[in-house]
């Protein structure tokens, strides 16, 4: 090994293997830090963007995220959502659906036209 690793020019290091007593403070860590950027994501995805006047959330899905508060003190979207029947809330999402093009396409001469 330490030949293979002088001829392409390698470093090698040892490290101790693993443990997990040892390693509980990284892996705290690396929970905490995944926390945080799944909520540094969500602020991300469902922010208003300026260039192409929507969020990236409403671009892909077609409609605005239902935020978890929305969810504990009822909103006047998720009352219109829960009175629906089913073939009413298939046929509005598949009108959200045709319409999502048209949305995005918006939003692509939007940004072209804020970049230039």
């Amino acid at each position: 090994m330490n030949k293979l690793c002088a001829q392409f020019s390698f470093k090698q290091h040892n490290s101790s293997m693993y443990n997990a007593p040892a390693n509980g403070l990284a892996e705290a860590f690396n929970k905490t830090l995944c926390n945080i950027l799944k909520k540094v994501l969500w602020a991300c995805r469902t922010t208003f963007r300026t260039p192409t006047q929507a969020t990236p959330y409403s671009l892909v899905y077609g409609v605005e995220a239902v935020l978890p508060l929305e969810c504990q003190i009822p909103s006047l979207r998720i009352a219109i959502q829960e009175g629906l029947s089913n073939e009413d809330n298939v046929r509005l999402c598949l009108e959200e659906l045709k319409a999502l093009d048209e949305k995005r396409f918006e939003a692509q001469q939007r940004l072209e036209c804020y970049q230039a």
